[in-house]
């Protein structure tokens, strides 16, 4: 998810997306310490959604 699609998001888009990615984050390290993913730069891709979904709700309710 690009940051542009993050600053088009309402606080409560960015909520339930952060619950989504944190999920999908748990589920594929999981995944992967059973058996190795096809292609393991999922769980960064997913990491760092996350850490940019989470850098924008802070940022907005700072302000």
């Amino acid at each position: 998810m690009k940051q542009s699609e993050i600053n088009e998001m309402s606080v409560e888009e960015i909520k339930e997306k952060m619950v989504d990615f944190k999920k999908q984050h748990a589920d594929l390290k999981m995944a992967h310490s059973v058996t190795p993913l096809e292609n393991p730069l999922q769980i960064k891709r997913a990491r760092k959604t996350l850490a940019r979904l989470a850098t924008e709700l802070t940022k907005r309710e700072n302000q």
